[in-house]
């Protein structure tokens, strides 16, 4: 799941990126004190250690700032009890009752698990503003913190699981943690009730992104949105990359959305089928190539169902003369596009888009 180009969020994380989850624990409903629970120090390795000791992926996140695909690694979907801790120095960094389903498909957390562990920088990398989180010994890239993340701290660390090593609540002693060993009482007890996500991704194609992007946004329910490329097998695509169409990569629109305002099948049905042309096959308009597919990249099984249902509902619409083609997926990494092309109609007013709503 991993790839440089994911800076995303870039997210996730960054920019971060969502899926449709459910999520098994819900993120805390009161602060628990910040205080310091170990004072134990960690010191980071020598380089060729490093290098020994980290897969290709851990190393490239953690010593070169590089970003896996959401949705594809080790803890997004974690809800075991337990402390994650910085893969290089084996410092704690952040405790299971902090963390909360974002729909990233990254690991998400309300706060840092003491004080201290990790440090903050700024980070104006692929032409946004975030601020990135570092661990505090080791100084290991880990992701980015914005500021929408739920009650109490409204914080979401948004983290790589490559950067990460997770220490299970009943194995804290064993491994040298039990200092921590009061955060997870209540897990002892009993198991945390469910609570639903408040965030869901959806990955689509359907033609230029300038004009996808555009009546995506626009939607009530739609949080977030931001073009890029999937599908394809080039490493870290450019535009230029893309559009020749020989990397295999779609131009798409990742739409972060409330599910309590708008279902996944809403988005499909109402708006998705209905802004471009899924019978042309590699092509809308006056774009022509493979790159301007019509797909559904799905992140999780109950979406290809749903997406597989849209899909019938459509055909069946009678909007349609011709079969639609439009394929579905599963969601691999995503490569944010340039930062020109982000939010292109809102900077560019009447550029060119061959995008519109269907009745």
């Amino acid at each position: 799941m991993f790839v440089v180009a994911v800076a995303a969020a870039v997210a996730g994380l960054a920019v971060a990126y969502r899926g449709s989850v459910v999520a098994k624990s819900p993120p805390p409903t009161k602060q628990r004190e910040n205080k310091v629970m170990s004072d134990k120090k960690y010191t980071k390795p020598a380089a060729d250690e490093i290098k020994k000791k980290l897969t290709s992926e851990q190393y490239e996140v953690t010593q070169a700032c590089g970003t896996e695909p959401p949705f594809h690694n080790a803890f997004w979907d974690n809800h075991k009890p337990g402390l994650y801790v910085d893969v290089v120095t084996g410092e704690p960094l952040f405790s299971s009752t902090d963390k909360f389903d974002s729909g990233t498909g990254w690991p998400s957390f309300t706060r840092p698990i003491e004080p201290n562990r990790v440090t903050e920088k700024d980070d104006g990398s692929h032409g946004m503003r975030r601020t990135e989180v570092r661990s505090g010994a080791g100084d290991s890239h880990l992701g980015h913190v914005f500021d929408d993340g739920p009650g109490p701290t409204h914080q979401r660390y948004c983290i790589n699981s490559a950067s990460l090593r997770f220490v299970p609540a009943d194995q804290l002693e064993a491994q040298g943690y039990g200092a921590y060993r009061s955060l997870f009482a209540q897990a002892d007890n009993k198991a945390a009730p469910a609570a639903t996500a408040t965030r869901e991704t959806a990955v689509l194609a359907g033609g230029c992104f300038w004009g996808m992007e555009e009546l995506l946004r626009k939607i009530p329910g739609v949080l977030e949105t931001e073009v890029g490329y999937t599908g394809g097998k080039t490493a870290s695509p450019t535009y230029e990359d893309v559009h020749d169409g020989t990397t295999g990569h779609a131009e798409a629109v990742r739409v972060v959305f409330d599910p309590s305002k708008l279902s996944y099948a809403d988005l499909l049905e109402k708006w998705f089928f209905r802004m471009h042309d899924p019978t042309t096959k590699n092509r809308q308009g006056n774009d022509v190539g493979s790159q301007y597919r019509s797909a559904i990249f799905v992140t999780s099984p109950a979406q290809r169902k749903v997406a597989e249902e849209a899909k019938v509902h459509a055909a069946k619409s009678g909007r349609w003369k011709n079969p639609i083609v439009t394929e579905i997926v599963d969601a691999g990494t995503w490569t944010p596009a340039e930062g020109y092309h982000q939010d292109y109609l809102q900077k560019n007013p009447g550029g060119y888009s061959c995008h519109y709503l269907r009745n």
